[in-house]
């Protein structure tokens, strides 16, 4: 025995189709609110006019030589050692902040005090988890700027 198919079978076979496509569409849309780590900068044409200087800034620190090992030890606390050419560089000072990649998190402001010559270690441990830390370390008038991804 076969059913006519009517105008009634059509209607269902149209709400559901678009009854899921809007649900996957609202799902999605969720996830993607949800996951949005934030803005990449305030204002595309004022970084879009820095550019240039923040190249310059990347050729000087390159430069420089310097070059920063950083991880974390067994009580969370950030730990870099920092050398040139293989020596230890002594008398820089370095600070930081460590961001939460989805931003669910509030940042933590890193303080760091000097374990030997070269080697700094943080005062705040880190929060369990996934972590952007933004270093600063100077010396002599001298800077270098990275962002390392520690857990």
């Amino acid at each position: 025995m076969t059913r006519t198919f009517t105008g009634r079978h059509m209607t269902a076979i149209f709400v559901v189709f678009f009854g899921v496509v809007i649900a996957v569409n609202f799902y999605m849309a969720r996830l993607a609110i949800d996951t949005f780590g934030g803005t990449v900068v305030e204002n595309s044409y004022v970084a879009s006019q820095r550019f240039n200087g923040w190249l310059a800034a990347a050729r000087a620190q390159r430069a420089l030589g310097w070059k920063a090992d950083v991880a974390v030890d067994t009580q969370r606390r950030t730990e870099i050692d920092l050398s040139t050419g293989g020596v230890a560089i002594s008398g820089a000072s370095v600070g930081g902040v460590a961001h939460h990649p989805l931003g669910r998190a509030p940042d933590v402001m890193l303080h760091f005090s000097a374990t030997a010559p070269g080697r700094f270690r943080s005062i705040e441990p880190l929060p369990a988890g996934r972590w952007l830390v933004h270093l600063v370390i100077r010396r002599g008038g001298h800077e270098m700027r990275m962002i390392e991804t520690l857990q």
